[in-house]
């Protein structure tokens, strides 16, 4: 087991299932320590990830870690997977999706992104519904200190509902497990699709460095 699989240990996974099932996100407080923070953001500059770089207009700068992984990442997608795999399953069942397995599977690498001054990410969610319906997101600046603005939003759009929008409080080295576009939710005539979508708000001022880590690579 990796150190990054031990972490998990700590936390009360049938909580988070709850919590996911209920809210569509869950938290997970203290993932990554100072001296994993420093070694996620040291990787942003690193040689390896420059090739894969892109600046988007006003949309800050993306690093996919398409080669080797930071220790700090090393197995957590897999064992994260592995914890959820249950949930997923079930909500591939009520929406409708026949889905006997979900394997590790090819798919986005992890991102890293830096976002300066008057820079935000818009909404945005997966539509792929065969990929793993559950990411990781973290935060690896310091609210507040590092910069200001910048929450992380997701909003829920229900059947005949208007958007509910969520904030998720996060914290230095705090990471969340977040829907990545679909999850059922039970009603009277039972369960409906809800459809999520996440977002950066503008930074007003300072650097924020966030991370998203997908559930079904391989890595």
């Amino acid at each position: 087991m990796t150190a990054a699989a031990r972490a998990l240990e700590r936390y009360d996974w049938a909580w988070i299932a709850q919590q996911l099932d209920a809210e569509g996100w869950a938290p997970l407080p203290a993932l990554f320590s100072a001296a994993q923070v420093h070694a996620l953001t040291a990787a942003f500059d690193a040689p390896a990830a420059a090739s894969q770089a892109q600046a988007l207009a006003h949309q800050g700068e993306r690093r996919y870690l398409n080669g080797a992984l930071p220790c700090t990442l090393d197995g957590l997608a897999p064992a994260l997977h592995a914890r959820l795999a249950p949930l997923a399953q079930s909500w591939s069942q009520r929406l409708g999706r026949v889905a006997a397995s979900l394997p590790l599977a090819l798919a986005d690498s992890p991102l890293l992104h830096r976002l300066r001054e008057d820079e935000a990410h818009p909404l945005t969610h997966k539509i792929d519904d065969a990929a793993f319906p559950l990411r990781l997101v973290a935060l690896l600046s310091d609210p507040g200190q590092d910069f200001s603005g910048g929450e992380f939003v997701m909003t829920e759009q229900r059947p005949r509902q208007q958007s509910r929008p969520l904030v998720l409080p996060l914290g230095l080295g705090d990471a969340a497990l977040i829907a990545a576009a679909h999850r059922p939710i039970r009603g009277a005539q039972g369960d409906y699709r809800a459809t999520l979508r996440h977002a950066i708000s503008r930074v007003r001022g300072g650097v924020r460095l966030g991370l998203e880590l997908p559930l079904n690579s391989p890595r």
